[in-house]
């Protein structure tokens, strides 16, 4: 298939204006395809050869302006339309489309639990092409106007409000006509949904979820409107745009690739965010994070698009930014920045370090392929932080005049990064054109480092060693021991400081000099002597969660740097997480003193701090013997269930069905236990088999797949790699469902022989089954358990030598800096 080039995506907006699209659809017509039918008008410009994007079953019947075209041309992906004349024009596409299994255009989904089917859409993004036959760049804007033929039994749901009719026992859907939008913000989401609705300040609100999942939406549909209220009054607040669109309805679909996709009026979440087992009060700050996240979207890339998508940051990291503040400000979740800081932000430091990086905004992507590429940590973490830095340096009150501004020009139109730093230098006497160089065409993280000298007993200075070309503006923190208790530290002063600037006296020397303090900024900070001592004895005395949260984060980059041994993290890890207060920064440091012991340490030394790890957790869980915080309980048993060296304790948990003490088992716990189970050869398939049949749900399927996979037994391996490699029957959650358990360090011998074979089966496969598969061979099925020399030998072949799609490639490129960077920190 050919990808469109940024080149033939300006030569084509320069040539056509897109009025129009009339789309019909046949969800009736089979299981393998649908039919689809398409009329598109459209104005030439002058008299010029163009082309039509669309990737068919069986393309039937294309007319144009009445004339019949030669299906026959159809080039991959590409219909051309020759010998354009200037003028208006209608093109009618009649075509037989292919059902996805892999999240990529039309998905088709059938519930295990009950034998119900479903279908959504993901048209992000060039996926429209799967659906329907279009101008597929996102500044030819359009009006669509859908119907849909379904089963009477189902449910339609689309961007805008839709009336059903029944023709010849078949449901027929009409949607009314869109405002002008682009062809990746088409969505549909049928089949017989269980839905709830309300309506909030004169707008339809719809939640809608698979009928298996039903009691779970309704157990929080208070939760989910409350926030959804919230945030729509919130924005109406800050912006003086109006919502633009006739309702809003948030559908939690099944396999979905994404977290969620920011349709206008059909905002589609994956729908593990309907949560049918326990979870923490972190995971549903997030859930509201993404609830936010996606409605910012309304305005930042539905009411105003990026022309072409070197902008993607127009999108992503003003949602990304957005959803934690807005969340923060109207909600019960006033912690979200502290989880941004531990739990988001390392995502942009890792993927800024690696040689895949790439700007911010970058100055031009070549195309499509580049652009899915880009949608990682730097667009989303990096962009929200570069944007915090932003309103810190500039004053909210500025910056929400230029997003108005900047509203008020181009709604529904399309913008570029020079637009909007146009529209907010209007309301500022800063240079906000530098900081766009400094900070959104750069790559890299820049280093802070804190000097403290002592000129008396009165007076010390501190200098801010600034490594990196990015201006800052830090918030600095200065700390002592409290005299009543030394466990604790009291905070002297916090400033501002422009970086880069002179010393500044600070009066007697501090015992703690915290950097970035507020987590301003987006930078790697280091400590000096007097402070570091401070950190390893007195961490957990800090009195603010954020703060503690940038320290955390000093600790773990100078690990990744090699400048912290990772025995040091884990000791400070063991010292102060029992003190913690904070979920996010408790699971946030979990998280990475688990990926310590897996790649950090030797192999040899895994096993002693899995043993650390799990005296960990069972401090934490002596802290919450009395019930009091279950969502540090529950963390503590799943990181305590993911440890276990030995089955006795888990597999009593297992066999009774509780944590003595709680919590009860519910699914999610029991096909974590089991799966650890069978990662120690500590049962077999039967058990697998048998946990299935109480729980056949989608999520079952999944925890069975992995479960298998990690059985340290040649038969179960070789099962998995032929369903992940040689066939192509599993869908993209099996997939990596699949991958996620078949590679574990305690059955490396096992395994060895694989980790060759991954580099003659991955390729093949990612190129037969699309960007989707593409990414889960890289991200789960890479053999990131085996860090040697050899590894990294026969990755650097494979990127040199092998056809890869740029989706492994890129995959192949990170998981290979991740090798090489474990390895030096071995070394260190």
């Amino acid at each position: 298939m050919s990808v469109l080039t940024r080149d033939e995506a300006q030569t084509r907006a320069q040539l056509l204006d897109v009025h129009r699209y009339t789309i019909e659809l046949d969800l009736d017509s089979g299981e393998e395809t649908f039919d689809s039918h398409t009329v598109i008008r459209f104005t030439a410009r002058s008299d010029a050869d163009t082309f039509v994007e669309i990737k068919p079953a069986d393309l039937r019947k294309v007319t144009l302006d009445g004339n019949p075209l030669d299906v026959a041309l159809l080039d991959g992906n590409r219909l051309p339309l020759t010998a354009l004349t200037a003028g208006e024009h209608e093109l009618v596409v009649d075509a037989a489309m292919r059902y996805s299994h892999t999240g990529e255009g039309l998905h088709r989904f059938t519930d295990p639990a009950d034998g119900e089917t479903y279908v959504y859409t993901q048209l992000f993004l060039e996926d429209v092409q799967r659906v329907f036959a279009a101008f597929d760049q996102p500044d030819l804007k359009a009006v669509f106007e859908v119907s849909v033929h379904a089963p009477a039994a189902w449910t339609v749901l689309t961007n805008t409000r839709a009336e059903r009719t029944e023709r010849e026992g078949k449901g027929h859907w009409q949607a009314a006509p869109t405002l002008p939008l682009p062809t990746y913000l088409i969505a549909l989401a049928a089949g017989p949904w269980h839905s709830v609705h309300t309506e909030h300040q004169g707008i339809p609100f719809g939640l809608h979820c698979r009928r298996s999942m039903a009691p779970h939406l309704e157990a929080d549909t208070d939760e989910l409107f409350e926030i959804t209220r919230a945030c729509y009054d919130r924005y109406h607040e800050k912006f003086d745009e109006p919502y633009p669109f006739d309702s809003y309805d948030q559908a939690f679909v099944p396999e979905f690739n994404a977290g969620a996709m920011e349709n206008p009026g059909l905002v589609l979440f994956r729908d593990e965010f309907i949560y049918r087992s326990a979870v923490t009060d972190v995971e549903r700050q997030t859930r509201g994070m993404v609830i936010a996240h996606e409605m910012a979207h309304m305005w930042f890339g539905d009411l105003v698009t990026l022309r072409w998508w070197d902008d993607i940051w127009l999108n992503e990291s003003f949602a990304e930014y957005m959803g934690y503040q807005v969340l923060s400000e109207v909600t019960r979740f006033t912690g979200t920045w502290t989880d941004f800081a531990i739990g988001r932000k390392p995502w942009g430091y890792d993927a800024d370090q690696r040689p895949s990086t790439h700007p911010v905004a970058p100055e031009a992507v070549d195309d499509t392929d580049s652009a899915l590429l880009n949608f990682d940590g730097i667009s989303y973490a990096k962009g929200a932080s570069a944007l915090r830095q932003l309103v810190h340096w500039l004053g909210e009150k500025d910056f929400l005049a230029g997003i108005n501004t900047h509203f008020a020009r181009h709604k529904f139109a399309n913008a570029t990064l020079a637009d909007f730093i146009d529209s907010l230098a209007g309301h500022t006497d800063r240079d906000v054109h530098a900081w766009a160089d400094a900070w959104l065409r750069t790559t890299g993280v820049d280093t802070l480092t804190t000097t403290l000298d002592t000129v008396d007993a009165r007076t010390t200075h501190l200098t801010v060693g600034h490594q990196g070309s990015r201006p800052h503006r830090i918030g600095v923190g200065v700390y002592d021991r409290d005299p009543a208790d030394p466990g604790h530290l009291a905070l002297r002063e916090r400033f501002d400081l422009d970086l880069p600037g002179e010393p500044r006296p600070l009066g007697p020397a501090p015992d703690l000099v915290v950097l970035n303090d507020g987590d301003h900024t987006y930078a790697k900070i280091r400590f000096d002597a007097a402070s570091a001592a401070t950190v390893t004895s007195t961490l957990a005395g800090l009195p603010d969660a954020l703060t503690r949260a940038v320290v955390w984060n000093g600790l773990r980059d100078a690990v990744r740097d090699g400048a912290l041994a990772p025995t040091a993290f884990l000791t400070a890890a063991r010292t102060h997480l029992p003190r913690e207060t904070d979920l996010a920064v408790v699971g946030g440091v979990l998280e990475f003193t688990r990926l310590l012991a897996d790649r950090y340490l030797p192999a040899e030394d895994r096993p002693a701090a899995l043993v650390t790890l799990s005296e960990l957790c069972r401090d934490l869980l002596r802290r919450t013997e009395t019930g009091r915080d279950p969502g540090l309980r529950l963390l503590a048993v799943r990181h305590y269930v993911d440890a276990a060296t030995q089955p006795d304790i888990i597999r009593d948990w297992y066999d009774s069905g509780s944590v003595p003490g709680g919590p009860e088992l519910d699914p999610e716990l029991r096909w974590r236990i089991l799966g650890r189970l069978c990662v120690l050869g500590a049962v077999d398939d039967a058990v697998i088999e048998a946990e299935l049949v109480q729980d056949p749900s989608a999520t079952g399927q999944e925890g069975a797949a992995r479960c298998r996979a990690a059985l340290p037994d040649p038969l179960a391996k070789q099962a998995a790699w032929q369903a992940m490699f040689d066939t192509d029957d599993l869908s993209n959650y099996l997939f990596s469902a699949t991958a996620q358990g078949f590679w574990q360090p305690e059955q490396a011998a096992l395994l060895a022989s694989y980790v060759p074979r991954y580099f003659t089966d991955a390729p093949p496969v990612a190129a037969r089954r699309g960007p989707a598969i593409a990414g889960a061979a890289g991200r789960y099925a890479f053999p990131a358990h085996a860090i040697d020399p050899e590894t990294v030998r026969l990755t650097e072949t494979c990127l040199t030598e092998a056809d890869l799609t740029p989706a492994l490639r890129r995959q192949l490129i990170d998981g290979l800096d991740d090798l090489r960077r474990a390895l030096r920190v071995r070394e260190a």
